[in-house]
């Protein structure tokens, strides 16, 4: 058995029928050319040959003596993580995005490996998808994009054994069992780690007393307000997701020299202040977020190791460049306050800058005083093409985790010359989610008319969006 890390057992702690801790994807994909409709059961049955699973997806959680460790599942059943289904007619992007967010909402099994396969059928054009959910304690963001990455090809002639039937990444070094070690060198290893991460809670701690009495310092933790978003949640969810050109994003950090990621936090704001104005109350001090920067080595899948930057969003403020430019002020900030640290005292700071949210979470504080309104995740994605047994994968949307007090996560993942978001929230507590697509749509065309640059003229619809509603199409004369 291996032991979780506190940060990994905390996703299992956290854990309620009202909050699940999963992450997932959702992958679209066009089948080869050539092929009928029965290329997704041929390609399910290929699969059931594999009837093994590697890690992690052999591992179930145990608790023993206070503690969670993994123990592999003796007894692993495919058939039961890998589903078939199809979506009812007419098979549009809203039917699939209606079954996603029913489906994200349920608990998985804790004496089963905590992991799902859906396979999904019935798009038009003969497309199919398949949505993946992973339990944050087993794996994050960051390794679920490319754990799934690389069990796809960059051919569409290779044909590769099922993600879970995989070795993926790069072997963990061999590391000494803890019981084969002397006390002293328990002891001396502890205290080597405590001595590296004290700087980043330092800073930390710092930076937020910093913060309370009023300074500009990268934390923001205590300068949220309440908004919408920062109540208790239902268990229900609802999910909504689009594609936008990532040139077109480049274009506009070009014009106003900041990063991409930037930029998608300025559009993030942008939308979520015509929201908020549309179907709550916008605040006149701005939203933060907070923004989860991984800190994983190209090789490393598995766990958690993340750090933390709260940026000030700007949307009390109606210039969308001014928007932009007070969100790089934050962000670099931030950065610059991580440049000079370790991984270790980097995850150290992140921790302790939302320290406020786990006392603010116990006493039901967090709806009056939010640490932070929201997580906004960008996870990189392939710019090369990929492909599973041949079938072309078109579109890729990260599906996060909603939270007491954080009912709407907003996740980005870049894939070849797009970028896909992914809003998921509570059903009940954020109405209208679909409508942030709508927005998001208007606040790139903001900033692009706003920068001077050239608009890109809508071309009347072919198909339909992946935006979770179709488009009609002209009426005939």
């Amino acid at each position: 058995m291996k032991a979780l890390s506190p940060t990994d057992s905390a996703f299992l702690w956290m854990e309620t029928r009202n909050q699940p801790m999963h992450v997932a994807g959702l992958n679209i994909y066009t089948p080869p050319k050539g092929s009928g409709p029965e290329f997704v059961g041929q390609m399910l049955d290929e699969w059931r040959k594999h009837l093994g699973a590697q890690a992690p997806f052999n591992l179930k959680p145990r608790l023993r003596f206070g503690l969670w460790y993994w123990e592999e599942d003796t007894e692993f059943e495919m058939d039961y993580h890998v589903r078939h289904l199809a979506l009812p007619q007419p098979g549009r992007i809203r039917e699939l995005l209606a079954l996603v967010s029913r489906v994200h909402g349920n608990l998985m099994d804790r004496n089963r490996p905590l992991w799902e396969c859906y396979v999904i059928e019935g798009l038009p054009g003969g497309r199919f998808a398949t949505y993946i959910k992973m339990h944050h304690a087993l794996i994050d963001g960051v390794s679920g994009a490319k754990m799934t990455a690389q069990a796809m090809s960059t051919s569409a002639k290779e044909i590769k054994p099922p993600l879970w039937a995989q070795t993926l990444g790069k072997p963990p070094k061999p590391r000494p069992a803890a019981a084969s070690k002397g006390l002293l060198e328990q002891l001396n290893e502890l205290a080597q780690a405590g001595r590296e991460i004290l700087p980043g809670i330092g800073a930390g701690l710092v930076d937020l007393a910093r913060s309370a009495a009023g300074e500009d310092t990268p934390i923001a933790a205590l300068k949220a307000p309440p908004t919408a978003f920062n109540v208790e949640i239902s268990g229900s969810r609802r999910f909504a997701a689009q594609s936008f050109a990532l040139s077109r994003l480049k274009r506009i950090g070009q014009a106003a020299d900041a990063t991409v990621n930037d930029v998608t936090l300025a559009i993030c704001a942008g939308a979520l202040r015509q929201y908020l104005q549309t179907h709550a109350k916008l605040p006149s001090k701005p939203l933060v977020a907070m923004v989860p920067v991984s800190l994983h080595a190209e090789t490393d899948l598995g766990g958690n190791q993340v750090t933390l930057l709260l940026a000030e969003l700007a949307t009390h403020i109606k210039d969308p460049i001014k928007r932009l430019e007070k969100i790089k002020a934050s962000t670099t900030q931030a950065k610059d306050k991580l440049r000079s640290m370790s991984r270790l005292q980097k995850m150290a700071y992140g921790m302790t800058s939302i320290a406020t949210f786990g006392p603010a979470l116990v006493t039901k504080l967090a709806g009056k005083y939010p640490p932070f309104n929201l997580v906004i995740s960008n996870v990189p994605g392939s710019r090369e093409a990929l492909y599973l047994d041949g079938a072309a994968l078109d579109e890729i949307y990260p599906v996060s985790i909603p939270t007491h007090y954080l009912a709407l996560n907003i996740t980005i993942s870049g894939y070849r010359d797009n970028l896909g978001f992914g809003f998921i929230a509570c059903r009940r507590s954020v109405p209208a989610l679909q409508r942030m697509l709508d927005y998001t749509a208007q606040s790139i065309v903001e900033l692009e008319e706003a920068l001077g640059l050239e608009v890109p003229v809508k071309k009347p619809p072919t198909k339909k969006r992946a935006a979770g509603k179709t488009v009609k199409k002209p009426a005939k004369a």
